[in-house]
């Protein structure tokens, strides 16, 4: 029997095997390095980590050169970029683009077989913050709509039922006063949720981050 909120690491013939299906909860940190103590703003960065501190997958931003840095620098987010999730032997576990759009951001989340498991688009809201998971074929299969009062809690739906959540969780004072490295809690409620639908959850801590607490370019 598998414990529960541990994620077993399968070493087979030369490739480690990361099995999400049983665990309850995944703990995302983003990794900051020294050049943004200065305000230079470097590739995004995360570690996923199990409930016990074990480290799953490494995900980051595709670096393109010197070019995909100036837009970086000066774009933010509003850019075409992807990020990928690697698991621990470094073979590709997901990978996430972000197209451009001017409004209502989306990512499309994609298995390590390069085959579309899913996205997640932004939809208008006034006083909250709302996006929809859809399935590979375009069907939303959950819903997020979090009052603008609670800002670190993003509640996943199905029918009007809690499905998943995802919590910002506090970083300590040091850490929140300089920089801007984000860590969320993303527990499955529902047992049963299928695999890809996990995955999903998984590029959705990402997604929040960027979305709603990444410094957008020309912001202090």
């Amino acid at each position: 029997m598998i414990h529960q909120g541990i994620v077993p690491l399968i070493k087979g013939k030369g490739e480690t095997t990361v099995d999400i299906s049983q665990i309850k909860e995944l703990y995302v940190n983003q990794v900051k390095e020294i050049a943004e103590f200065f305000g230079f703003e470097t590739r995004n960065k995360y570690q996923i980590k199990s409930s016990s501190g074990e480290d799953l997958l490494f995900a980051a931003e595709v670096s393109k050169g010197f070019i995909e840095t100036l837009k970086r620098l000066f774009l933010g987010h509003w850019r075409t970029f992807e990020i990928r999730f690697y698991k621990p032997d470094k073979q590709i576990y997901l990978t996430a683009l972000h197209p451009f759009r001017w409004i209502f951001r989306s990512f499309e989340i994609y298995d390590h077989n390069n085959s579309k498991i899913g996205s997640l688009e932004q939809r208008f809201a006034i006083f909250s913050k709302k996006f929809d998971v859809l399935d590979k074929n375009g069907k939303i299969i959950l819903n997020v709509s979090s009052p603008i009062f609670k800002v670190w809690t993003f509640p996943f739906f199905h029918n009007g039922v809690e499905q998943a959540r995802i919590e910002k969780k506090w970083s300590g004072l040091l850490k929140e006063a300089f920089t801007d490295a984000d860590n969320f809690r993303i527990e499955f409620i529902r047992p049963d949720l299928e695999e890809d639908v996990k995955k999903i959850l998984l590029a959705s801590g990402i997604f929040i981050d960027l979305l709603y607490f990444e410094k957008k370019a020309g912001s202090n």
